[in-house]
């Protein structure tokens, strides 16, 4: 499988999506997809960031931009908030 269900928080608009992300990416280019998809979903309500951050919605911690999805601890049904 290369692609795993998350639920996307973007409290700067007070939305949630819910994406497919490829799990090959690493996570900093994931998070300017994110961003990009997000402002054309939310009719750009949401500016798109090149520096976008994402972080797990449970710990709060940010992930390592460095990581691929597959290293990372993300895997279906993850929540991630982007900001």
């Amino acid at each position: 499988m290369n692609k795993v269900f998350i639920i996307v928080e973007v409290p700067l608009i007070e939305a949630k999506y819910e994406v497919y992300i490829p799990v090959g990416k690493k996570i900093y280019k994931v998070a300017q997809l994110l961003s990009k998809a997000v402002s054309e979903l939310s009719g750009g309500h949401y500016p798109v960031r090149e520096d976008a951050m994402i972080y797990n919605k449970v710990t709060g911690k940010p992930y390592n931009i460095n990581l691929t999805v597959k290293d990372s601890d993300i895997r279906n049904g993850t929540e991630i908030i982007l900001v």
